[in-house]
């Protein structure tokens, strides 16, 4: 973990920080650049080329290996831009409103770092001064350029003779090869559960295993929400000598994107476990990677190197982000969804800004949207919902698919194409108009007809922003920017500085808007106890045994968290007591709603009310 700033900015969508490091790794904030969309980076590329008078040589899709290729040579740019504006801020003079003024103003109030400055900002004497200020300048820190590969989108790829290319072409395996072959010294965050071929491929790669110090020049880091896959898939890198070097732990639902449900685990409960087991895990984990490194004659490591755990998905004020650091002992926070409000650090355009900013909490929801079938957290009548919905009216449902990375449905087609398309769409309505069983019940018809034109094509979609904002625009394309922001975004509502949200993080302001904001963990517990009411309604009234297993466990692990959570939040003295009492009153509330909803399915839960009423 970067130990300039104590927070990173994690990936949001495909474009929204797409160049976020170049905007602010000079002040040592880390932040993290998606690696799903190589028609963006290269296009990225070639805007920041002509920014800075580099000379642009276009990398077509005619070319061999155009993906791997365009993802090195942004990230190469990337690392050029960043290392030549640290070095302006570093160089500068220490006065008022300078660029290395910011960066230490920036810094926590309790950052060592920041005592220094302050001391040196106290001294009078003109060579003490100089001397102080040099070691300040040689503590200075870029923020770490990472990158992201969402593991499921890891579609196969052709030759332009329409033959089948080698896997390793696939989209996830080709954008860990930019990365991998690229010039950067920082983390790849592998997200959305493992995918195997994907992780052995990374042994391949010299820059992902340590040196003979314990260096390693790319870390591997899982993100992940719960202790169990954690281990798993800790364990699935050891065995072939590799390093986890951080579990970045996000909340199943109360997060941006694409919403990964737990099995009713909340992330409270999460979090003690990983704080509890943090030891053992690193041990079990350590045995196998020196076990690995001896079969492979690398060098053997007696102790095991650095392990972080650290937390995102929800946090909005400074009290649960200084909990998550005091409590769960976490070595980091993850801050996404309100720097969409910041220009300074993210890629928003306008309309989309404004649209944000003026949310409330009835225009964020969990939407089906995503043609990969997972719940996708969207703002409602965004310009892409919008957009969508006037084809639908035009009869022309469906996106036109230019990019395809979220190709997989082969319902119709031997080739797979995305459920989103304009191509599925009208061979999937023609087919639900054509049934004979859906024929004679219209209502049925109307709704797996909506369930079908719900679909948006976010590849495209949520890489629009960047290029309406740097007018990027290609001709022969329209643009309908699709956005992801989490529940937390309803309380922002000031498109702030980056001095302002760094200040808001670090308890020196409020950006809160006057509306009532839950804690963190009772958002979270609120969107579970709805979920799992959808989930009820998915398979009832006969569900299938497995489906009672599931919602058994679902049931079981809510019931436990809430339980956890009243002995947990009378210890939050970083809370006020009022704050804290209402929080409880909450806690009651849901667990009632949960009552009564258990009760009313009586046939799918064994003895639904047994951990909840005294005996």
């Amino acid at each position: 973990m970067n130990n300039t700033h104590s927070f990173h900015i994690p990936v949001m969508g495909t474009g929204f920080t797409i160049d976020s490091p170049i905007k602010v790794a000079k002040y040592g904030i880390s932040s993290v650049v998606s690696l799903v969309d190589d028609t963006l980076i290269e296009d990225m590329r070639k805007y920041y080329c002509e920014q800075i008078g580099e000379a642009y040589t276009p990398i077509t899709k005619y070319d061999e290996d155009y993906r791997a290729r365009r993802i090195t040579a942004y990230l190469n740019l990337l690392d050029l831009i960043v290392k030549k504006d640290f070095a302006n801020v570093q160089n500068s003079a220490f006065e008022p409103d300078s660029e290395i003024t910011k960066y230490f103003e920036l810094l926590a109030d309790n950052s060592p770092l920041k005592a220094q400055y302050q001391t040196m900002l106290q001294k009078e004497n003109t060579e003490t001064k100089k001397e102080l200020q040099t070691k300040l300048r040689a503590q200075m820190r870029p923020g770490s350029i990472d990158v992201n590969i969402m593991t499921k989108l890891d579609r196969n790829n052709f030759a332009t003779d329409k033959t089948p290319l080698p896997a390793e072409f696939s989209d996830a395996l080709a954008a860990l090869r930019g990365y991998a072959e690229s010039s950067l010294n920082s983390a790849i965050i592998l997200s959305a559960g493992i995918n195997r071929r994907l992780y052995t491929y990374v042994e391949k790669f010299k820059d992902f295993y340590a040196d003979a110090s314990g260096f390693i020049k790319k870390k591997i880091v899982l993100k992940v929400s719960d202790y169990r896959s954690s281990l798993t898939q800790g364990r699935f890198f050891a065995k072939k000598g590799l390093w986890v070097s951080e579990y970045r732990i996000e909340s199943g639902l109360n997060c941006g994107g694409h919403a990964f449900a737990t099995d009713g685990f909340l992330m409270g409960p999460i979090l003690e476990e990983f704080k509890n087991k943090k030891q053992e895990l690193i041990d079990s984990i350590h045995k196998l990677y020196t076990s690995a490194l001896k079969t492979k004659n690398k060098q053997n490591f007696e102790k095991p190197h650095s392990v972080d755990i650290t937390a995102q998905g929800g946090i909005g004020t400074s009290q649960e982000n200084d909990f998550l650091f005091t409590w769960y002992k976490v070595d980091g926070t993850g801050w996404g969804t309100p720097f969409l409000l910041v220009p300074e650090a993210t890629n928003v355009d306008k309309e989309t800004l404004g649209k944000l900013a003026a949310a409330t909490e009835n225009d964020l929801y969990l939407s089906p949207i995503s043609p990969l079938g997972v719940p996708f957290n969207n703002l409602r009548d965004s310009l892409s919902d919008l957009e969508k919905m006037r084809r639908v009216r035009t009869d022309r449902p469906g996106s036109a698919c230019p990019k395809g990375h979220l190709v997989s449905n082969t319902e119709f087609t031997e080739k797979p194409i995305c459920t989103a398309s304009r191509q599925y769409q009208k061979l999937k309505l023609e087919n639900l108009e054509q049934s004979p069983e859906l024929r004679d019940n219209p209502a049925e018809l109307k709704k797996q007809w909506n369930a079908v034109i719900q679909k948006a094509c976010i590849c495209h979609d949520l890489a629009a922003s960047p290029l309406i904002e740097n007018k990027l625009e290609k001709k022969n394309l329209k643009y309908f920017t699709a956005v992801c922001p989490g529940p937390n975004m309803a309380y922002f509502s000031t498109i702030a500085t980056l001095t302002e949200m760094v200040s808001h993080i670090y308890g020196r302001i409020n950006l809160l808007n006057p509306d009532y904001r839950p804690h963190m963990f009772i958002k979270e517990l609120k969107m579970y106890v709805e979920y799992l009411g959808k989930e009820i309604k998915k398979c009832a009234p006969t569900p299938s045994d497995k489906q009672v297993e599931y919602l058994n466990k679902f049931r079981d692990n809510l019931l436990d968290g809430i339980e956890y959570y009243k002995k947990l939040f009378p210890k939050m003295i970083e809370e006020t007591e009022s704050y804290r009492a209402k929080a409880l009153e909450e806690l009651q509330l849901f667990k009632k709603k949960l009552e009564i909803s258990l009760a009313e399915h009586k046939n799918i839960f064994s003895n639904p009310l047994q951990k909840l009423l005294p005996v």
